[in-house]
């Protein structure tokens, strides 16, 4: 019988909600939460142990959480773990596909999960394992589990997989040879002329699409613009007292920062997980240059400076959130009477 360990996050690991997204990491004895809807559909297998932990606990420490991973996966010796599925939630979904993939490099074992096409970490992480493709939410379980588990007795028993389109896994970027009857000068041809008829074709050779973006219209007069400074590099008031994520931001939030020598030090700090943040905590202008715009307007290159900071993480935000994260500021600053920002990374 294989020994399979399975994945998981507070809210499915039955411990709660969002308050307790710190849940430190926990290895547990045999099945809980989705485990036992994957259970019964794994042939010759059985899921012997859960790890559950929050999703801020693992962004925030993760290599904590791999150390204990690795203490406990060492001491089972699983043939597989099943992580998720984590469908479109970002910290989650990072969780998951970053779990599986220093188990699959550092510990040699098989490692899957299951995302939404959307999640940010499917981007990040899909050349290093496989991500089955799910619904959006949890309301597409049903599928996920049946998907998932199929594809892990494919793995257990060492049967050979398919195209990814076929056992609908995120192709890995990974050339693979294979005999035709048809050349590839004759398949293009025929392709062309289904697509010339309106007929169904497979294209063979996927082109990435990317939104086209058109830049705004300069702005007429700086010497009279009133300014604004927008940042993705995670600057928050000292403490994080709102709790802005360190990765996978699905909020943004505005703090007042009149106050001309800039943001200073020991009153602000970085709250993102995809940079080092002393030299930003040494410095929060050095990330927000608040102070620059002050500069600015006495100056007179500018007009005025809008007196709050707009910020947010933009560490593995997904599309969907920073265009609507985006769209809310822009109707902030459009009511405060804002002409430009700035925008500024990390």
């Amino acid at each position: 019988m294989k020994k399979v360990v399975f994945y998981t996050n507070q809210f499915f690991g039955q411990i709660g909600g969002e308050e307790m997204a710190y849940t430190e990491p926990s290895f547990n004895e045999g099945k809980i939460g989705p485990a036992n809807a994957f259970a019964p559909l794994l042939k010759d297998a059985e899921i012997v142990n859960t790890i559950i932990c929050g999703d801020n606990y693992y962004v925030e420490n993760m290599d904590k959480v791999k150390a204990f991973v690795r203490e406990h996966l060492e001491a089972v010796k699983p043939d597989l773990v099943i992580a998720g599925p984590a469908f479109n939630a970002g910290r989650f979904g990072i969780a998951c596909a970053d779990v599986c993939t220093f188990i699959k490099q550092e510990l040699g074992i098989e490692a899957i999960t299951g995302l939404y096409w959307e999640n940010p970490a499917v981007e990040m992480y899909k050349k290093n394992i496989y991500i089955l493709e799910t619904a959006k939410s949890a309301a597409g379980i049903r599928k996920a589990v049946p998907l998932m588990a199929n594809f892990a007795n494919k793995l257990l028993s060492g049967e050979a997989l398919g195209s990814p389109k076929k056992e609908q896994y995120y192709a890995k970027g990974q050339r693979v040879n294979i005999f035709r009857e048809k050349n590839g000068a004759v398949r293009a041809v025929d392709m062309l002329m289904a697509k010339m008829k309106g007929e169904e074709y497979e294209t063979e050779l996927e082109i990435s699409v990317y939104e086209k973006v058109t830049p705004a219209t300069p702005v007429k007069d700086l010497s009279k613009a009133k300014i604004a400074l927008c940042t993705s590099g995670g600057i928050v008031l000292m403490g994080n007292p709102d709790h802005l994520p360190a990765a996978t931001a699905k909020i943004w939030k505005k703090y007042d920062a009149a106050d001309e020598k800039g943001l200073e030090n020991g009153k602000w700090e970085s709250v993102h997980a995809g940079y080092d943040p002393v030299y930003a905590n040494q410095d929060p202008n050095r990330v927000a240059p608040m102070n620059m715009l002050y500069e600015l307007k006495k100056e007179g290159v500018i007009g005025d400076v809008y007196p709050y900071l707009l910020t947010t993480t933009g560490n593995s935000t997904s599309v969907a959130d920073a265009t609507r994260m985006g769209q809310e500021m822009a109707e902030d600053l459009l009511a405060a009477g804002v002409d430009g920002v700035i925008l500024t990374s990390t």
